[in-house]
C-alpha cells in the first residue's frame, strides 16, 4: 500500500503540462504499489471507503470509463456513472448544473470526459469557486489532453524497463516515435508533455494534414524534418525537449525504442484529410516490415480503440513479442487507482 508521506499537493488533475518530476515519480511509485494489490487474491483495499467517485462521461468510452470505475471500486469507493443520453441534459440542463447535482449528492471526486476542450477545467473552477473539496480529474477533453492515458503509457514503458522501480529517468535518451493522427489526439499531447519531461527523444510522424500547424511550420521543405523549439509551458518550465517532426515514417522509426501509434479519429475529421485508409496504411501503418527500421527489441503501444489494418497490422497488434497494448489496459487500472488515491486520500 502507498504511504501518505509521498509528495503530493495537487487537488485536481487536468493536464500534464505543469507536472513536476516529483509528481511523475509519485504517480509511478504509487501505481506500482497498486499493481501489486491487483495481483493478490483479494484485489480490494479500503483506501477510499465512504467516498463517492462520479464518472461524468459526456462522450462514449469503453476503456477509460470502465478502467476508472474498476479503479474506484478496487479502492472501496462508491461510484456514480453518468450517461448523456439518459440524463436531464436531454431536457436542457447545463453541464455545470449537472456537476452541481452530483455535488449535492455528496460526490468527492468527479472524473470528467467531454468532446469539448476545457470542460473539466471549467467544472474544477466552479467547484473551487463554491468552496468545495471536490477534486476533478480530466479523463479526456476534446483535442486538449488525456492525462491518465499519458501517465499509464509512461508507467507501461517504465515498468518494462524496471518493473520493481518504475521512474521517469528510465526513459532518458530513449527514442520514442508517435505516429498517426496527432492533430486530433489529446493522447499525443499528454504523451508529448510526459516524454519531454523524461528526457526522451520524441519523433512525431504524420501526413501534414494530420499534424498541428504549430508543428507543421517547423518542417523544412527540403529535409521534411527539423528539431523543434520547446513547447510553451503555462506554469513551470520543462526540460528542453528533443522533439522532431516528420512527414515520412522512416526517419521517425529508425532506431526507435518504442512506437506509439494513434487511432485515426474519423469522427473528428470535418474535411477529407486523407486520400484513403489504404494509402494511409501503406505510408504510415505500423507493420512487421516497418519495425525492421527500429531497434530489435522495439515495443508498440496504442491507446485504443484500434482500427485494425489501418494504424497497425492485425497480426502485429496481437503479437506479445512486440505489442504492449494489453499491458496498457492492465496498467490503466493501477495508474487510475493511484490518481484517485492521490487526490482522494486527503478527504478521508
Amino acid at each position: 500500500m502507498p504511504t501518505t508521506s509521498l509528495p503530493w499537493t495537487r487537488h485536481h488533475i487536468l493536464s500534464l503540462a505543469d507536472f513536476t518530476t516529483a509528481e511523475y515519480d509519485t504517480v509511478l511509485r504509487t501505481a506500482a504499489s497498486f499493481r501489486e494489490v491487483l495481483s493478490r487474491r483479494t484485489k480490494k483495499v479500503p483506501t477510499l471507503q465512504g467516498q463517492v467517485v462520479a464518472n461524468l462521461f459526456f462522450e462514449p468510452s469503453t476503456r477509460t470509463r470502465s478502467s476508472f470505475e474498476l479503479a474506484a471500486k478496487r479502492l472501496s469507493a462508491d461510484t456514480l456513472n453518468f450517461a448523456t443520453a439518459t440524463s436531464s441534459m436531454t431536457k436542457g440542463e447545463t453541464i455545470l448544473d449537472t456537476a452541481k447535482t452530483y455535488l449535492a449528492m455528496g460526490c468527492d471526486i468527479m472524473v470528467i470526459r467531454h468532446q469539448q476542450a476545457g470542460v473539466p477545467n471549467a467544472i474544477a473552477a466552479e467547484m473551487d469557486r463554491l468552496g468545495t473539496r471536490v477534486s476533478v480529474l480530466n479523463a479526456g477533453d476534446g483535442q486538449h489532453e488525456h492525462p491518465s492515458q499519458g501517465l499509464l503509457d509512461l508507467f507501461t514503458i517504465a515498468s518494462l524497463i524496471d518493473s520493481d522501480n518504475p521512474r521517469l529517468e528510465l526513459l532518458k535518451g530513449k527514442k520514442i516515435a508517435i505516429v498517426g493522427d496527432i492533430v486530433h489526439s489529446r493522447v499525443a499531447r499528454s504523451n508529448i508533455w510526459s516524454l519531454i519531461a523524461s528526457g526522451a527523444e520524441v519523433h512525431l510522424a504524420a501526413p501534414p494534414t494530420l499534424l498541428p500547424q504549430l508543428f507543421a511550420e517547423y518542417v523544412s521543405d527540403e529535409q521534411r524534418e527539423v528539431s523543434c523549439p520547446p513547447l510553451p509551458t503555462p506554469n513551470s518550465p520543462l526540460p528542453t525537449p528533443q522533439l522532431f517532426v516528420h512527414w515520412q515514417l522512416e526517419p521517425a522509426l529508425r532506431d526507435a525504442d518504442f512506437v506509439m501509434t494513434l487511432r485515426l479519429q474519423k469522427e473528428r475529421m470535418t474535411a477529407n484529410l486523407l486520400p484513403s485508409l489504404r494509402e494511409y496504411h501503406q505510408m504510415f501503418g505500423i507493420t512487421r516490415e516497418a519495425l525492421r527500421l527500429c531497434k530489435s527489441n522495439v515495443k508498440v503501444l496504442h491507446p485504443g480503440p484500434v482500427n485494425r489494418g489501418v494504424e497497425i497490422s492485425s497480426d502485429l497488434m496481437d503479437d506479445p513479442e512486440f505489442s504492449l497494448i494489453q499491458a496498457q489496459v492492465t496498467s490503466g487500472v493501477a495508474v487510475r487507482m493511484a490518481l484517485l488515491y492521490l487526490i482522494g486520500s486527503g478527504k478521508v
